[in-house]
């Protein structure tokens, strides 16, 4: 059992950055690739960024290439999202998540405001 806890989110002015945080619990969390994914008012929940359990591989929605970088370290069982020039078309509840293809385990999210 894995358990994610999001953090990091908040307001902030169009290209702004923000620093997003997914703590896990559980052993099996450095063996898992991680999710982050969003979701806007109205909106279906989207994918925006992957990476690999050992951090080298990664991929991201076209939309947010070049201004977000997902990392992981294992060692303290977090992902990060770092997201720069920051649009206001980020807004979103971000979250993550973790375990095996499907994504078996979500957190919670945490919401991103991105003002004009």
């Amino acid at each position: 059992q894995v358990q994610l806890v999001e953090s990091g989110g908040g307001l902030v002015q169009a290209g702004g950055s923000l620093r997003l945080s997914c703590a896990a619990s559980g052993r099996a969390f450095s063996t898992y690739a991680v999710g982050w994914f969003r979701q806007a008012p109205g909106k279906e929940r989207e994918f925006v960024a992957r990476i690999n359990w050992s951090g080298g591989t990664t991929s991201y929605l076209d939309s947010v290439k070049g201004r977000f970088i997902i990392s992981r370290d294992n060692a303290k069982n977090t992902s990060y999202l770092q997201m720069n020039s920051l649009k206001p078309e980020d807004t979103a509840v971000y979250y993550c998540a973790a375990g095996g293809a499907r994504y078996a385990y979500w957190g919670r999210g945490t919401q991103v405001t991105v003002s004009s």
